[in-house]
């Protein structure tokens, strides 16, 4: 089995009990960062959410009036079924009741979509899962239409001592243990502290943006560095 495959696998596995984990184990301050990253976006026709999961963020777009329409990848169809539900549930409150959401089952580092197919991408918590950050970043880049922009949510590390040092002790030893069990999973919570811990954020998250062609790259940390939101353009001559 190939490493999409079991990333896939794994929150097929921990999908009922995902929302209400990350709800209560970060005191819904996810839901903060959310929007605060829909704020960062600039109003779109097609957005494309990639890593969609079971929709937060699709939502918060929808709500905020940020795109008229979106498309969801993701390789969890246990994740993108809640997301599914999710996304109904809300549409069926607003005036039109039009579901304006298309769910894809597909790979971000393979994206089933032609070049410039979306005027926004957006991305929360899924670049950290990719075998190939460049990869996954390329194919944001290639699909965005010029002059459209990227805007990535994803977990980072704190760099204030003290409060490193809190987040260690609660991502190694509290959360997994909640996960487990919660989750009935002895794997996917200790992963999500290994995948934050060996990944890049900061600067050097920003450098790889650069390094695919994205411009006007920059960054925001939220609540001392444990999140961060990245944001980067595409030039309007490529």
């Amino acid at each position: 089995m190939d490493e999409k495959q079991q990333i896939g696998q794994l929150f097929d596995r921990i999908a009922r009990t995902y929302d209400g984990l990350n709800h209560g184990l970060s005191l819904n301050i996810d839901k903060y960062w959310r929007r605060r990253t829909v704020a960062q976006m600039k109003p779109a026709k097609h957005a494309l959410d990639v890593a969609i999961g079971t929709a937060d963020l699709t939502i918060e777009i929808l709500r905020r009036g940020k795109a008229e329409k979106v498309t969801g990848l993701d390789l969890s169809d246990q994740m993108m079924a809640i997301g599914k539900k999710k996304v109904e549930k809300f549409c069926s409150g607003i005036a039109s009741g039009e579901t304006k959401v298309t769910f894809v089952h597909g790979n971000a580092q393979e994206m089933p979509f032609e070049d410039a197919s979306f005027d926004t991408v957006t991305c929360a918590f899924g670049c950290r899962n990719f075998s190939n950050l460049d990869a996954g970043l390329k194919e944001m880049f290639r699909v965005l239409t010029p002059g459209g922009q990227v805007t990535i949510l994803e977990f980072s590390y704190p760099s204030n001592q003290f409060v490193r040092a809190l987040y260690d002790f609660y991502f190694t030893r509290v959360l997994p243990a909640i996960g487990r069990m919660v989750s009935h999973d002895k794997t996917a919570y200790t992963y999500l502290n290994k995948s934050v811990k060996s990944f890049c954020w900061g600067e050097a998250f920003v450098q790889h943006l650069h390094d695919v062609g994205f411009r006007e790259e920059h960054f925001m940390p939220l609540t001392f560095g444990i999140a961060t939101i990245y944001v980067g353009v595409k030039p309007l001559n490529r």
